[in-house]
């Protein structure tokens, strides 16, 4: 092979190949589900795979993912739904806000968008808080910034570290670890990093950039729904807390009582993500559907409409997942984990590397999670004593850094904060790298403890 070993090549195949994937994303503007069905089966032609072995492989990565994750995303997006259009999320900020007051609504918007965006995806939650931001600038006349960047942060922060957002249980899967542990690792990792690069940092980049809410905007989003309408803040928190607690509670049972016990058997049916999430949804349908005097026809339109956005994101996961399998079955994998394991990098830091430069060369957390977990695996059963739930949260905190003009979210927020491409750079990119970074080092005083 060119005078290179066998071992050489095929690391050199998968750079080519991931280079390639990203010039497709980003120079072509090919769909990144076409174009990661074809750097599949170009890495398994190129190393060497038999042609049934390339395809039955990438059917086993995309079916094994979407098994999982596909019935999961249908859940969540259903519960998002539900908790938008009741007025559950304008709630919890609405509430929060009075409690905390004027002089820190900064953090009221923080812990809103830390709660509400647990079960959602950041673009739902993004556009179902929003309006807040307006509505809570027009009011105070708070910075926009100063509102807005602690908003993204809380979202951002759930949405790379704590299940059952789709970027962690993509990697939960992947590394075989433990849901309820990496939840409540995820926590103690997620807030205190949203707290610095959300009201802190924010606070500080609202000196120079305040920002200027457009007009249209402003007019078209500050409104407020009737609070008679809105479900209590009480039953808004149980309703989406419950999958949390559930799956927190098979963790605790599985490590508090024996095997074969009654409890324990029935907490692990209740707690698995999939049973969690259908009995938040069961009970969201009463809470946030029947209580609030909507009609049976009326929220089966909304259960059908909030599947349809979820389809391009459905496609793109599970064509990540027979990504992966290729990097697993043509070898690649084995080859970076024998070079992790010579070189002696931390197996935490590596999965944070190697997820960091697919997000920024690529602009996707969710391909950048699928792809660095996929390349990271073979390192799990190289080094004894990895902690999977680490490795998971380093996988989801570099996925989350540098968001720049590749990304759909840079361009989201810039047109919704009325910001200049540079003014983007210094508020929203400077964020996103801040939760990628203190994260990591969160995590990594974290794994000298447990």
């Amino acid at each position: 092979m060119l005078g290179m070993s066998h071992n050489t090549f095929l690391l050199l195949d998968a750079v080519v190949t991931i280079i390639g994937l990203i010039v497709l994303i980003t120079r072509f503007k090919l769909h990144p589900f076409i174009a990661l069905i074809i750097a599949s089966a170009f890495l398994g032609l190129t190393a060497g795979m038999p042609a049934n072995l390339i395809i039955k492989s990438f059917q086993d990565g995309f079916g094994g993912v979407l098994g999982f994750v596909g019935i999961i995303l249908a859940l969540g997006t259903m519960l998002g739904k539900m908790m938008a259009d009741s007025g559950g999320a304008d709630q919890i900020a609405r509430t929060l806000i009075r409690a905390f007051g004027k002089e820190r609504v900064q953090w009221a918007m923080m812990f809103a968008a830390f709660l509400v965006g647990i079960p959602l995806f950041f673009e739902i939650g993004f556009v179902l808080l929003i309006p807040l931001v307006f509505i809570v600038a027009r009011r105070t006349g708070v910075s926009i910034i100063k509102i807005g960047i602690p908003l993204l942060a809380g979202l951002s922060a759930v949405h790379g570290l704590v299940p059952p957002h789709p970027g962690p249980l993509l990697a939960i899967g992947v590394f075989g670890a433990d849901i309820g542990k990496t939840i409540l690792y995820g926590l103690i990792v997620a807030l205190p990093t949203a707290i610095i690069a959300g009201p802190i940092y924010g606070t500080f980049i609202s000196k120079y950039i305040p920002g200027h809410a457009s007009q249209e905007l402003m007019d078209q989003l500050a409104s407020e729904p009737e609070s008679s309408t809105l479900p209590s803040f009480s039953i808004t928190l149980i309703t989406v807390l419950l999958p949390v607690f559930l799956m927190l509670l098979k963790t605790f049972a599985d490590v508090a009582l024996p095997d074969g016990n009654f409890f324990r058997v029935w907490m692990d049916m209740i707690g698995h993500p999939i049973s969690a999430l259908l009995l938040a949804l069961l009970l969201a349908l009463y809470t946030f559907g029947y209580k609030q005097g909507i009609d049976s026809k009326r929220i089966l339109k909304l259960l059908d409409a909030s599947l349809a956005p979820t389809a391009a994101i459905i496609l793109i996961i599970g064509a990540g997942g027979g990504f992966k399998q290729m990097l697993v079955a043509s070898g690649v994998g084995d080859v970076i984990g024998h070079m992790a394991v010579n070189a002696q990098i931390s197996p935490i830091l590596l999965a944070w590397l190697v997820a960091a430069v697919i997000r920024i060369a690529t602009g996707s957390a969710t391909v950048a999670t699928i792809t660095g977990a996929g390349i990271v695996l073979p390192v799990v059963d190289m080094i004894p004593g990895v902690n999977r739930e680490l490795l998971v949260l380093a996988t989801g905190a570099g996925s989350l850094i540098l968001s720049h003009v590749n990304d759909a979210g840079f361009w989201l927020v810039k047109q919704y904060f009325n910001m200049t491409v540079a003014e983007t750079f210094k508020t929203w990119t400077a964020m996103e790298t801040i939760l990628s970074i203190v994260g990591l080092i969160f995590i990594l005083l974290l794994s000298l403890v447990v």
